[in-house]
């Protein structure tokens, strides 16, 4: 019985030690702002420019900032798949990209899901603890939020 267990014990590390070799490609622009990125296409104060960098951009643009544990496999694999999530149904790079409308439509997603503490997902502010939305954080997004999105319904 031990020797079995010393087996299944050996054939583990193996795995996880082949599974090492795997190293995605890293979500990065390598610092570029492409004029399509929501920076160059709405202003958008320092403060709320912040927030987006501290508890967004990592699941939600073209630019993830990769802690040390995210070489370790295989968490790298459930990052990538929260990434590539994310980048699906938001993507701040890319906001030029998106109509008028689809913009509008990102834009109330937004306020509602910061309303309902839906993002940033507990996943993630589990260990980026300065990820947590404050009130008042909540409040700046969510008043910044809607004052582009009222100037895009003028604009229509």
């Amino acid at each position: 019985m031990k020797q079995l267990i010393r087996k299944i014990l050996f054939i583990g590390l193996i795995i996880f030690l082949l599974m090492q070799f795997y190293q995605p490609v890293r979500n990065s622009d390598y610092g570029q702002v492409l004029p399509i990125h929501i920076s160059k296409v709405y202003h958008i104060p320092k403060n709320v420019e912040s927030i987006l960098q501290t508890s967004c951009y990592d699941c939600h643009s073209n630019n993830t900032q990769y802690p040390w544990y995210s070489y370790i496999q295989p968490i790298r694999l459930f990052m990538e798949s929260h990434i590539t999530k994310g980048k699906n149904d938001l993507n701040f790079s890319e906001w030029g990209n998106y109509s008028k409308r689809k913009q509008e439509n990102k834009l109330d997603r937004i306020v509602k899901q910061i309303k309902t503490d839906e993002m940033p997902l507990p996943s993630y502010t589990l260990i980026h603890k300065n990820a947590v939305l404050t009130a008042a954080q909540k409040e700046q997004m969510i008043k910044w939020t809607q004052k582009v999105s009222d100037s895009i319904s003028k604009i229509n």
